[in-house]
C-alpha cells in the first residue's frame, strides 16, 4: 500500500517540501507571503511537510497538509525517539512559546530512507480530522437587555491608540490585572459579558465595550482597517463607530482557562480569529496583536 493511500489521498502522487519550516507557515499561507521569492499560485494548492510537535511528551513527528487558510495534520510518524530528541536538541531552546520544530539531520535522513521508501507505510498512522465546530455557538451568557440604571463602566481602559515599547507591555497588562500567559499568569480580570442575542456582538458591561463576535480574514493591517471602515459604512449590528481596540481593551478579553477550541477567550467569540490586531503601534516599529491561542501579546510587521 502506498503512503498516499494510507493517509487518504487515494494513491495520488504527492511530494514533501523540505524547505517549509513551522516558523514560515504563517507568512507563507495565512498572509500570502512568498516562498523563495515566489507567491503561492492559488487557494487550492496543497503542500506537505513533516514537523515535530514537542508540546507532546514524548515529542511526536507529524505529516502536515497545508494550503492557504488550510492546515490539517494527516499522519503521525512512528519515528525513533532518539532521533526525534536529537533533532530538537540540535535546534536549541526556542525564544517563543512555540514548540514546533523543523525535521532536519539524521531524522530527515531516516524519513527519506524509511518512510518514503518501499514499505514505509507501516510507520505511518493516519490522523482522522475531527469535524469543524460551528464558528458561532450558543454563548450561555446572560442576555443584554439594555444599560442598567446607575451603570458606570470601569474607567481604567485607554481607548485612544498609543505607541508602546516592548518593555512597557507587562506594565500595561498588569495595570488592568489582565491574564497573560507570559506577563501576568495570575491575572484575574474576567469582565461581565452579556449576549444581545443578535449572533453578531457581545457587550461587556465591565468595560462598556461592544465586541464583534467574528472578525475579518487573516490579512495585513491595511486591509484590517479597510474592513473596519466597511463595518461603519454598512452600520454593522446597528453601529457606525467600530474601531480597532487598544492593547488593554483587547487584553481584557484574555481568560486564564481555554475554551473548547483551545483559545484563552470566551467561547462566544469565533474560533476562526485566534488573534486580533490592535490600534496600538510598537515603538520603534511594528503593530501589536493579542494572541488568544497562546494567551499573550506579540507584535508583527503588519
Amino acid at each position: 500500500m502506498a503512503i498516499s493511500e494510507k493517509i487518504g489521498l487515494g494513491g495520488k502522487e504527492f511530494s514533501i517540501d523540505w524547505d517549509i519550516t513551522p516558523e514560515m507557515t504563517f507568512t507563507m499561507f495565512e498572509s500570502w507571503g512568498g516562498k523563495d521569492g515566489e507567491r503561492i499560485r492559488n487557494n487550492d494548492e496543497r503542500f506537505y511537510y513533516f514537523f515535530i510537535d514537542a508540546w507532546k511528551n514524548p515529542p511526536q513527528v507529524f505529516l502536515m497538509e497545508r494550503g492557504v487558510k488550510h492546515a490539517e495534520v494527516v499522519a503521525r510518524i512512528d519515528a525513533p525517539q532518539e532521533l526525534v530528541r536529537k533533532c530538537i536538541r540540535a535546534q536549541g531552546r526556542k525564544p517563543t512559546l512555540d514548540r514546533s520544530y523543523e525535521v532536519t539531520g539524521e531524522l530527515r535522513e531516516w524519513i527519506e530512507k524509511t518512510i518514503m521508501g518501499d514499505g514505509g507505510e507501516r510507520f505511518v498512522e493516519p490522523v482522522t480530522a475531527a469535524p469543524a465546530p460551528p464558528d458561532i455557538v450558543e454563548t450561555g451568557l446572560a442576555p443584554f437587555t439594555g444599560i442598567p440604571d446607575g451603570w458606570r463602566p470601569w474607567a481604567g481602559l485607554r481607548h485612544r491608540p498609543a505607541f508602546i515599547r516592548e518593555d512597557q507591555v507587562e506594565t500595561v497588562v498588569r495595570a488592568g490585572n489582565f491574564f497573560d500567559s507570559r506577563y501576568n499568569p495570575e491575572g484575574a480580570f474576567l469582565g461581565d459579558l452579556r449576549d444581545p442575542g443578535d449572533n453578531a456582538t457581545l457587550v461587556d458591561l465591565a468595560t462598556g465595550l461592544v465586541w464583534q463576535r467574528a472578525g475579518c480574514d487573516i490579512t495585513n493591517i491595511r486591509n484590517v482597517r479597510k474592513y473596519v471602515d466597511q463595518l461603519n459604512r454598512e452600520g454593522f449590528a446597528g453601529h457606525h463607530d467600530w474601531r480597532l481596540p487598544t492593547l488593554p481593551e483587547a487584553a481584557s478579553l484574555l481568560r486564564p482557562e481555554k475554551n473548547s477550541r483551545g483559545l484563552h477567550i470566551h467561547k462566544g467569540f469565533s474560533h476562526n480569529q485566534p488573534f486580533i490586531f490592535v490600534a496600538d503601534r510598537r515603538k520603534p516599529g511594528g503593530y501589536w496583536f493579542v494572541d488568544y491561542k497562546q494567551g499573550t501579546v506579540f507584535w508583527a510587521s503588519g
